[in-house]
């Protein structure tokens, strides 16, 4: 058989297996493997040259590419793999519904602070930095330990209340 005669043969032949290999997978891979399968045609097949030949031959080898690459993409990974363009783009800072909520209750807080006496901020201050009663009890100069407990509660309950009608009477 002259060249161009094969060369006409395996062009017709490339349609017929483009179109099953992209019936099998996407079409990316299909018009590799289908250009995997003629060059293996061409290389190891050359001897054959009628259609009734190279059909059968053609598509055992294409059968056997598409399971390679079908076996190749599972250990991969790749078929159970999320396409990444429909992902959202990780956002390293706060929600903006949650920051917005932590902005309206500090101010509220801060509102409710206000409220306070000058004793009772500055406690309330002390302990929300991290100092012992003890301390607490010397920067005051208390006699007693005792009476910096009993002004802490009466400063938490002062603080409750101011926050009440706020939160819509839950304590």
């Amino acid at each position: 058989m002259p060249a161009s005669d094969r060369d006409a043969l395996l062009g017709l032949l490339l349609e017929r297996i483009r179109a099953f290999a992209a019936s099998r997978i996407e079409s990316g891979a299909a018009e590799d493997l289908a250009q995997e399968t003629l060059l293996v045609l061409h290389q190891k097949y050359s001897h054959l040259d009628s259609p009734e030949d190279l059909l059968p031959v053609a598509f055992q080898i294409l059968r056997f590419k598409i399971s390679a690459h079908i076996r190749k993409r599972h250990r991969r990974g790749e078929d159970h793999a999320a396409p990444v363009d429909g992902l959202p783009l990780a956002h390293s800072g706060p929600d903006p519904e949650q920051a917005l909520l932590a902005a309206e209750r500090s101010q509220v807080l801060l509102a409710a602070f206000e409220t306070l006496g000058e004793r009772c901020r500055e406690l309330l201050r002390l302990k929300l930095a991290g100092h012992p009663f003890e301390y607490i009890r010397a920067h005051f100069g208390a006699a007693s330990i005792n009476t910096v407990y009993t002004w802490d509660l009466r400063c938490r309950n002062q603080l409750k209340a101011s926050l009440r009608p706020i939160w819509g009477g839950r304590p």
